[in-house]
């Protein structure tokens, strides 16, 4: 590895969340090398949750779900546009092979994860195995490989919005800075990580006899449209779906942060809420929630696997909602708890 590090690239194609769970990655390099130029290498539409970040120099992007003409198009674009920059260090958190060769052609110090194939292991000047339980731990844990000590891994998340991000919130709903309010994202990519819509219209009745006020949010998808509005229509009182799709991800960012409580399940909204320190209820069914849990102290996980035996991997139906298991007063109770130590409850009377 070089000495002295001038420009770093970091690789990280995945979806939306895991490229947030990278920032105590970028927080620990520019601590170490406060004047190196740190790039990120990701997909396409996942540049926008990192969008307002100061900690980035530029941002080499890779498109998905394209033909392969213009994919191989895109990656011959990109490789000379990153060839042109001669790194100092590659820092790859990346698993597809793709961009493993595009890496080593670039033929720059580099570093990845260790695996079992060896000539994945080839495509790097270094390979280390990974390190720790929580994906953060793992994610940091890569810069042990090129010296750095416990005492230098940054672990704190980072997640930066523009003012007129919450001005806009503000165009559409004036009330908002004045209320005290829920932010509730029921939605996620796949079904096995969703929880039933008549729960959580439970829990919503629930908040709003605490005199909170509920916004429902999610995804311009048009079946996370009907989902949200499936779940208002089993409410006593409808949450407010004035934002719901309606929002970018810097939008729903400023949104959370402003609220007393975020509630959701094993999507990228729970991630942004426990890097903006919003305390939260999160709900996990069939995955490895020790890994993946929002990385707060402010957030109360409830796991399905404590009330109904959860799949091995390999026989995980991903058509199946393994949530249903948890109750509704499950969340109820944990929704009490942290608001309680959030001290977020100063005036909400508990129903």
């Amino acid at each position: 590895m070089h000495k002295k590090i001038e420009r770093i690239l970091i690789s990280k194609l995945k979806f939306y969340g895991d490229v947030l769970l990278i920032t105590p990655v970028i927080a620990s390099l520019q601590n170490r090398y406060p004047d190196a130029k740190i790039d990120l290498l990701l997909y396409k539409e996942t540049k926008s949750i990192l969008a307002a970040s100061d900690s980035i120099n530029a941002f080499y992007l890779i498109e998905k779900k394209k033909g392969l003409l213009a994919t191989v198009k895109n990656y011959i674009a990109v490789r000379h546009q990153l060839k042109k920059n001669r790194y100092d260090l590659i820092i790859n958190l990346t698993e597809q092979w793709p961009i493993g060769v595009l890496i080593a052609s670039l033929h720059r110090p580099s570093i990845a994860f260790e695996r079992e194939k060896k000539l994945w292991n080839r495509l790097f000047t270094r390979v280390i195995p990974s390190a720790g339980t929580h994906i953060v731990e793992q994610n940091v844990s890569i810069l042990k490989g090129i010296g750095f000590d416990d005492s230098e891994l940054k672990k704190e998340l980072s997640l930066n919005y523009r003012k007129d991000d919450y001005q806009f919130l503000v165009s559409q709903l004036p009330e908002l800075p004045m209320q005290k309010y829920v932010v509730i994202q029921p939605t996620a990519r796949q079904t096995f990580k969703c929880w039933d819509d008549d729960k959580f219209a439970d829990v919503i009745d629930n908040l709003h006899q605490r005199g909170l006020h509920v916004y429902l949010t999610c995804g311009p998808a048009v079946n996370e449209q009907q989902q949200v509005k499936r779940i208002a229509e089993l409410c006593k009182t409808a949450p407010d779906l004035t934002l719901a799709g309606k929002t970018s991800f810097l939008q729903l960012a400023a949104l959370i942060d402003h609220a007393v409580l975020y509630i959701g399940v094993d999507s990228a909204p729970m991630h942004m809420a426990a890097a903006l320190g919003t305390p939260q209820v999160c709900l996990f069914g069939a995955t490895n929630y020790e890994q993946w849990k929002p990385w707060s102290d402010k957030a109360a996980v409830i796991w399905a696997g404590h009330y109904h035996t959860m799949p091995s991997r390999s026989d995980l139906d991903r058509s199946k909602k393994y949530l249903t298991w948890i109750p509704a007063q499950a969340v109820i109770d944990a929704i009490d708890t942290v608001l309680h130590d959030s001290d977020s409850d100063s005036g909400i009377e508990k129903p």
